[in-house]
């Protein structure tokens, strides 16, 4: 009997989860990418394996893992894989911060048009982190 395959984890993929399947993919390796949880050089499954480890279509996870090579934080090698860039933190890190700054302009807008000076909205933040401990 062969050695049974460990399988590979992003986290909860749903359906009923914000995003659509293949954006869950996408955000689940750039926040392992991100966090250092997949180091550069590291080996993904293939698309069949990705698409049984998480219950969705071969076609899902090739649309995510061809968005990820966009971005340059995946590559592939015919033959061999697909692997974490050299550069793949930085670059997932890079995507996340945008976003990030996407939702602070958001959140800062939102209460700016609640009526709170730019030192309640800062003081706001701070309280937010603070209650979080780690965000």
């Amino acid at each position: 009997m062969p050695p049974e395959r460990k399988k590979f984890i992003l986290g909860p993929i749903s359906p009923a989860a914000p995003g659509t399947l293949y954006q869950q993919i996408v955000d689940g390796l750039k926040r392992e990418v991100s966090e250092g949880r997949l180091k550069p050089g590291v080996p993904l499954p293939s698309f069949r394996v990705l698409a049984e480890d998480m219950l969705v279509s071969v076609i899902t996870v090739k649309r995510a893992y061809e968005e990820l090579e966009r971005e340059g934080i995946i590559y592939r090698r015919q033959g061999l894989g697909t692997f974490v860039a050299n550069h793949g933190h930085d670059r997932s890190r890079e995507a996340k911060l945008n976003v990030a700054q996407e939702l602070f302009r958001e959140a800062a807008r939102e209460a700016a048009e609640a009526g709170l000076k730019p030192a309640e909205i800062l003081e706001l933040a701070h309280k937010i982190i603070k209650e979080k401990g780690k965000p």
